[in-house]
């Protein structure tokens, strides 16, 4: 068996010498998967601080990566326009940088997570699970009826945003953008378990009582493990957004939740890479099987049932011998 850091490095080094490669041989197109697969890894590494650490299983992350790319799309849309965004109380100019537009869809999100987690967070098991959806579909079909900015079409931005020194219509720089953000990401999870907090958080996991008698709140606990993960989700759906030059309801689906956690679950539950590797996955299998077949998500719930059943930690849990924690 592989010791789990020696895992985590090779995926590194893999998200490395891929683009480099591709770079080399002349397939951008190998880099633009690869940078998709990076987003979405960056969007379940956000599930994953919930998920993994504080066993929150939501089913309404997209709602957050909905406003991430709608925060985006928004912002931009004003900037390609010309017109400010006139929210009544308040006139506020379109935007096509990049480090403008992460920061309000971190805050748009981390708003967004804050109000449905003092909601429902309170819930647990399958209540919170039906709580969750039902906020995603709420802003799913808002962003529906919200013609303002395409409805049910969709909102189209003709030239990605910029970012300070780098050309980002340029693939292995947009690339390096995007993993950059995933390696911060990685490092604030690492960081989040080995602190006070992410034990906490933990012990409130597997026995809030015991956290309770120690003076501390399970609920603040999670609370704020749901605003972290929800704000990283939203990052991402900005990425997302960017990478497509286009925002759309769907992106608020429960499909795209569902997604999420599948990631996870073929990564490894609570393991640092595991979304990291499902989501390698989930994009190859999407490319090479959806070339061959109209069907192929008959392939991956096959490749998703045979993780449940025969490895319980994942791809991570299968390399390592260990099994992942349960949620």
């Amino acid at each position: 068996m592989i010791a789990e850091r020696y895992v985590n490095l090779m995926v590194l080094a893999g998200l490395l010498a891929l683009p480099v490669w591709a770079l080399i041989a002349d397939q951008p197109f190998t880099i633009t998967l690869a940078t998709r697969a990076v987003i979405l890894a960056l969007a379940a590494v956000g599930l994953n601080i919930a998920l993994g650490i504080g066993g929150l299983v939501s089913l309404g992350h997209a709602a957050f990566f909905g406003l991430g790319g709608y925060a985006m799309g928004i912002l931009a849309s004003h900037a390609q326009s010309y017109a400010p965004l006139d929210l009544g109380f308040l006139t506020v100019p379109g935007s096509k940088s990049m480090p403008v537009i992460w920061l309000t869809a971190v805050v748009a999100s981390a708003l967004g997570a804050l109000v449905i987690g003092l909601l429902s967070v309170r819930s647990a098991g399958v209540y919170f699970i039906m709580l969750t959806l039902a906020f995603g579909q709420m802003f799913y079909y808002f962003a529906i009826s919200w013609s303002a900015y395409g409805g049910e079409d969709g909102l189209s931005i003709y030239v990605r945003n910029g970012f300070p020194g780098l050309n980002t219509l340029v693939p292995i720089q947009f690339y390096g953008l995007c993993l950059a953000l995933l390696c911060a990401a990685l490092v604030l999870n690492w960081r989040l378990r080995a602190s006070p907090f992410g034990l906490a958080l933990n012990a409130a996991r597997q026995v809030p009582q015991r956290v309770e008698t120690v003076g501390l709140s399970p609920f603040r606990l999670r609370l704020w493990a749901f605003v972290i993960s929800g704000a990283v989700t939203g990052l991402a759906g900005a990425l997302f957004a960017d990478l497509n030059r286009f925002v759309s309801p769907s992106m608020f689906s429960w499909q795209m939740s569902g997604e999420l956690i599948v990631l996870i679950v073929i990564g490894g539950v609570g393991r640092l890479f595991g979304p990291v590797i499902g989501a390698a996955l989930f994009v190859a299998l999407e490319h090479w099987l959806g070339g061959l077949t109209a069907f192929w998500h008959v392939w991956l719930g096959a490749v998703l049932l045979g993780i449940v059943l025969f490895a319980r930690g994942g791809v991570v849990g299968l390399l390592t011998g260990k099994d992942g924690p349960h949620v």
